[in-house]
């Protein structure tokens, strides 16, 4: 049956014709990459547009796939690319904005909010409090601040639960550059959501 194929065999399949294949692995990753993109821009209207155009790009580019590459690393390649260039969009329409451009810097060294992070388990970060309402309107609030390539790699990481291997591929980044991110972003979280370190679990 499709629906116990891998989603390289689907996509080899689709390669040939199969539009059934591609439907299938449609239905696997539509609500997960529209969950990336909405985490990522916090606009629904903004995510359901681009998320038109990631499936869009995909057929478009579904020849030049190769097997040997992890599906969903090329897909999520593909997203970050559409949000990359969305970004870049935005910028430009408001170039004349008050709105400050993110900032931070970015780099290989600096103090870690843990000293070291694991590569087989995300943070859980992500589902420990997001029962909390007032603790995902301050989460929102500080991804929306957060410099934008830890952001990339904080969503991916903790909503994607992508490898940091995977990830740094999607980013075309050093593994550990992928990590430095990561620990700068949770430790620009840890300072914005400090209120909330002392609850209970």
């Amino acid at each position: 049956m499709l629906g116990e194929q891998s989603d390289e065999q689907l996509m080899a399949r689709y390669q040939k014709g199969d539009a059934k294949a591609f439907e299938v692995l449609l239905s696997r990753h539509y609500q997960p990459v529209f969950n990336f993109l909405l985490r990522y821009t916090a606009n629904r209207a903004t995510a359901e547009e681009l998320l038109q155009d990631v499936f869009t790009r995909v057929i478009r580019n579904a020849s030049g796939y190769e097997k040997r590459a992890k599906f969903t690393t090329w897909l999520y390649t593909i997203a970050r690319n559409i949000t990359i260039d969305h970004s870049r969009k935005q910028k430009f329409r408001r170039h004349r904005s008050l709105d400050a451009p993110y900032g931070g810097k970015d780099g290989d060294e600096g103090r870690a909010m843990i000293d070291t992070v694991e590569d087989h388990h995300p943070s859980g970060m992500a589902d420990r409090r997001f029962t909390d309402e007032q603790f995902k309107l301050k989460l929102k609030g500080a991804l929306d601040r957060m410099n934008a390539d830890q952001r990339m790699v904080f969503v991916l990481r903790e909503f994607q639960h992508l490898s940091f291997a995977e990830i740094a591929k999607v980013v075309k980044a050093r593994e550990n550059t992928v990590k430095s991110r990561m620990r700068y972003a949770l430790e620009f979280l840890r300072a914005e959501l400090r209120e909330f370190a002392d609850d209970p679990e």
